[in-house]
């Protein structure tokens, strides 16, 4: 029997592979679809905007950032709810307070448990329930 996280994808862009690969099976231990994307780049040419109803994006990517891919997503009027993740939040101005005026759900600063992700997924999940 399939259970409504099934059908609900999320997408996963960060350059650290080993961190990507376990967000991925984090996700899909707990029921969701996930695929991952090295780059903000390759996540775009795969086409996965579309379907993602969720984006763990980190904050720092090498090319196009994560704030200029939530930026470019938006603009093509297609803003996935975005959860981002980075190493860096020291200062006001910085990445958090960024991301956060730009309408993201959550800001996880790295390292992060697997029940902080889960539980802002799961919230981001509800959220985009509640608009469909």
């Amino acid at each position: 029997m399939r259970s409504a996280k099934d059908s609900q994808f999320i997408a996963v862009v960060d350059d650290n592979a080993s961190l990507r690969e376990a967000i991925e099976s984090l996700l899909e231990s707990a029921g969701y679809r996930a695929q991952g994307y090295e780059s903000a780049e390759a996540f775009l040419c795969s086409r996965a905007a579309r379907r993602a109803a969720c984006l763990i994006l980190d904050a720092k990517l090498p090319g196009i950032s994560g704030h200029e891919l939530q930026h470019a997503l938006c603009l093509a009027d297609n803003p996935v709810p975005v959860i981002f993740i980075s190493a860096h939040d020291e200062i006001e101005c910085g990445p958090r307070a960024r991301a956060m005026q730009s309408g993201a759900l959550a800001f996880l600063r790295k390292p992060f448990g697997g029940d902080d992700l889960l539980r802002v997924v799961d919230n981001a999940m509800q959220l985009c329930n509640q608009r469909h």
